[in-house]
């Protein structure tokens, strides 16, 4: 009976893996070529606001100490 059972959910983690896998290849792709250029135009459009790039103004970063550690 376990043979059985065993079996079957192997079979029906096949059918989940193929039906998986055709949707995986029915999807439109478009070429690396394109994708690259839209990624570095939006690299750029957006540069001015990217905090990696022009820092964190002191006054609004969320991560400064509140108090500053006084030792007696």
């Amino acid at each position: 009976m376990s043979g059985k059972v065993c079996s079957n959910n192997s079979v029906m983690q096949a059918r989940r893996t193929v039906e998986q896998l055709r949707v995986e290849a029915s999807m439109e792709r478009i070429k690396i070529s394109t994708a690259a250029a839209q990624l570095v135009q939006y690299c750029q459009e957006h540069s001015r606001s990217d905090p990696l790039l022009t820092g964190i103004s002191a006054s609004s970063n969320p991560f400064k100490d509140k108090k500053t550690c006084v030792l007696l």
